[in-house]
């Protein structure tokens, strides 16, 4: 094929001879080898299953390729990219601070600096008040006039009395990918546990750090996962470790100045449908080891001050039934599914915590998603969900002598101005404070932090997200419509300048698996599509968790083909009420979300003019069959078990996006992301998707752009992942001819 000319362009040069047009990049094309897969019965032939060795110097050529042509494609929006980069730059405050968190007789904070990457993690002394005791935690220093955003200090003067505790720019060095694991500050507030990746397999190296004398004085502890736990005096140390497969299985426990090889094995989980963490509860006095499948819970803990002591039970495994355990007031309070499809709260005595000595604290609410909760002295804090809108209620302790000692009846909800919001709780960790942190935003209002006194109702503002460039929220409305799925009513999320023009410009967003739920928060990112007239809005389609527990079990397993029919219906929805048109409406999603962008564009590619996949779960039944691949075996309760079930498999041979890209249709221009190390979803997945749809329909535009040298969040530096951000946008008007 070749480019056309612009209107007005000359046919012919000034030789008379007709010119030569600019040929097409030409999409790599991988060769088949032809690979059988049988199960059940039913044969499926792979041509491109080689993909899946990135030890093949042919495979990493082929991603290579890959980019090459993605960027040939994209070349001619590099302009519009940079001004892109430039616009969601301009909006954020380079420099800055966070709210400092009182913890113990220190606030904790990080802050970042200009020209840098990543976060620096720091902490000063917190002053006491003429009482001895220390002054309460808001507002912080910096931020006594509640009202305007702070402004800190240029980055060559900080505190005085500040003490970094980890540089994560330092840290990350020269490397293309860094992120932070573990960040876990000793009980006594001596030493920091920290652990690092650089190359995005989620595999960490563990170490230890003197915080007063700024010296490592541990490790490497290599090959842990996410999670660790300090002894009450910072001794010894728990973490965890994966298997083969990236399953958190182990748990150790490491005494300091000591070798790691010498380390102990605590615990092993032999089910592979079980993954374990550890913790610690709020007030440090256990450590929590929690054995989760998708669908069943068990917990162990051991006493903080006696960590070489032996696991104790609290509750074992019960098929079908969850929990999650904290400790208060010498008893156990237990978040649980037992008797409540939609979770109830309960309390226990730590030495007979058997369910037949539970005392309800809050009961099940069908439709009231109980999703957890904050535990104070005086205090309880409930964090709910209803109609796919994220509250929380504050409830007092009337009397500490009976249980539950939280008067139910005199509830305090927390505001929540807007319909269209979320509100969730940040750090807390001080039990007797009086003294709530909690975070508010909605699609138009920036995040904004507030410290709430449980006991007068006084509120108090800290910070917002400060929007530089003059952002105007009274410009912008957001609202919350419904639609129609089969009989069911699926909540929409949308937001837009108040000036667009309609139809306009779409982009809608889902994801609806693992009962996750998107809220509708802000993102001055969001404003460079908004700010062109673009309707944002979020499809809360079941496989979530926006409205309530059935609101999973409807998008899961042998229902999983509702997720994709509610985000078909939103679209039409959003076309059908005139607030968009196909020609204008772009679908996205990543992980999980990146399958239900591959489902849709087989189901309803009519519907849209690009779709965005990023590190999209798309070759999702060949995964699940091969138990030797990352996290499989423990999917099986959210996917089904296709390798002993031949209805499983049947059904996720019909939904699935590789499996089911069509010879006879066309489709809309698509742009899939993948990460060469990524544990969770495998980058051959994507690639052979992109691959398959080439040949489809060889005269749609197919894009792939691979991250060398990181996993499954993609670039790790900030300006790195607002750089990536550009690109995603560009590719978006790019498709609209809005360039």
């Amino acid at each position: 094929m070749q480019t056309q000319g612009s209107p007005g362009d000359t046919p012919f040069s000034d030789s008379g001879t007709p010119p030569s047009e600019p040929q097409l990049p030409v999409p790599p094309s991988p060769t088949k080898r032809p690979h059988s897969l049988t199960a059940h019965g039913d044969t499926r032939i792979d041509p491109w299953y080689w993909l899946r060795d990135k030890h093949d110097p042919a495979v990493i050529a082929h991603l290579e390729s890959e980019n090459a042509y993605t960027a040939q494609v994209m070349a001619k929006t590099t302009a519009l990219q940079e001004r892109l980069y430039a616009e969601i730059v301009a909006r954020i405050l380079e420099t800055d601070l966070s709210v400092p968190v009182l913890d113990g007789p220190w606030y904790y904070y990080s802050r970042t600096v200009e020209g840098l990457q990543y976060p620096i993690h720091c902490r000063r002394p917190a002053p006491t008040g003429n009482n001895g005791r220390r002054v309460r935690p808001g507002p912080a220093p910096g931020f006594e006039d509640g009202g305007a955003p702070f402004v800190p200090p240029p980055p060559a003067a900080p505190p005085d009395d500040e003490a970094v505790i980890l540089d994560e720019n330092a840290l990350a060095g020269t490397s293309e990918y860094f992120a932070l694991g573990a960040f876990d500050v000793s009980p006594d507030h001596r030493l920091v546990a920290f652990s690092i990746d650089l190359n995005g397999d989620e595999l960490y190296e563990m170490w230890v750090k003197d915080i007063v004398s700024d010296a490592v004085v541990d490790g490497p502890i290599r090959d842990t996962y996410y999670g660790t736990a300090w002894s009450t005096d910072g001794s010894v140390l728990f973490y965890t470790r994966t298997d083969d497969a990236m399953r958190p299985y182990q748990l150790w426990r490491h005494l300091l100045g000591t070798d790691p090889s010498d380390d102990a094995l605590v615990y092993e989980e032999s089910d592979q449908r079980f993954n374990l963490s550890v913790g610690m509860t709020k007030d440090e006095s256990m450590v929590v080891v929690e054995l989760e499948s998708r669908t069943t819970t068990e917990t162990w803990v051991v006493d903080a001050a006696d960590p070489m002591n032996e696991l104790r039970l609290v509750l074992p495994r019960r098929e079908g039934i969850e929990h999650s355990v904290e400790h208060a007031r010498g008893q156990f309070l237990i978040l649980t599914n037992d008797g409540a499809a939609d979770f109830r709260l309960v309390m226990a005595p730590v030495d007979d915590p058997d369910p037949s000595r539970w005392v309800e604290v809050l009961p099940h609410r069908p439709g009231t998603r109980l999703e957890g909760f904050e535990v104070f002295d005086d205090y309880l804090v409930i964090l709910e969900r209803v109609d796919a809108c994220a509250r929380m209620t504050v409830l007092p302790a009337v009397n500490r002598a009976v249980a539950p000692p939280w008067d139910i009846d005199a509830a305090v909800p927390l505001p929540a101005p807007e319909q269209v919001s979320t509100t969730w709780d940040s750090a807390n960790p001080e039990m007797h404070s009086t003294f709530l942190r909690y975070e508010y935003s909605s699609l138009v209002t920036p995040r904004s932090l507030f410290d709430f006194d449980m006991s007068s109702g006084e509120q108090t503002f800290l910070k917002s997200q400060l929007v530089l460039g003059g952002y105007d929220p009274s410009l912008y409305a957001t609202e919350r419509i419904w639609t129609d799925s089969g009989g069911v009513q699926v909540p929409i999320s949308i937001v837009y300048r108040r000036s667009t023009e309609f139809p306009a410009p779409c982009l809608l967003y889902g994801y609806g698996s693992y009962e996750a739920s998107m809220d509708p928060v802000f993102s001055s990112v969001r404003l460079s599509l908004l700010d062109r007239g673009f309707v944002f809005a979020i499809a809360h389609v079941r496989g979530g968790g926006e409205m309530g527990r059935h609101w999973y079990e409807d998008g899961k397993l042998l229902f999983k083909k509702h997720t994709f029919e509610d985000f078909v219906a939103c679209g039409r929805d959003l076309v059908n009420a005139g607030l968009t048109s196909p020609d204008r409406l772009v679908a996205r999603g990543g992980s999980a979300g990146g399958l239900l962008m591959g489902a849709v564009a087989n189901a309803a590619p009519e519907l849209f003019a690009a779709i965005v996949a990023e590190v999209p779960f798309v070759d999702c039944l060949t995964t699940i069959l091969d138990e030797t691949l990352p996290l499989t075996v423990n999917e099986w309760e959210e996917w089904g078990n296709p390798v002993t079930d031949p209805d499983v498999y049947a059904y996720m041979k019909s939904y699935s996006p590789y499996d089911n890209v069509r010879d006879d249709q066309s489709y809309p221009r698509i742009l899939a992301t993948a990460g060469l190390n990524d544990p969770r979803v495998s980058y051959w997945e994507p690639a052979k998707w992109v691959a398959r749809l080439r040949e489809a329909d060889p005269s749609n535009q197919v894009l792939l752009k691979v991250e060398m040298g990181a996993g499954h969040q993609g670039p790790s530096g900030r300006y790195d992942a607002w750089r990536d951000e550009a690109f995603v946008l560009a590719f978006i008007l790019d498709a609209l001819g809005l360039g």
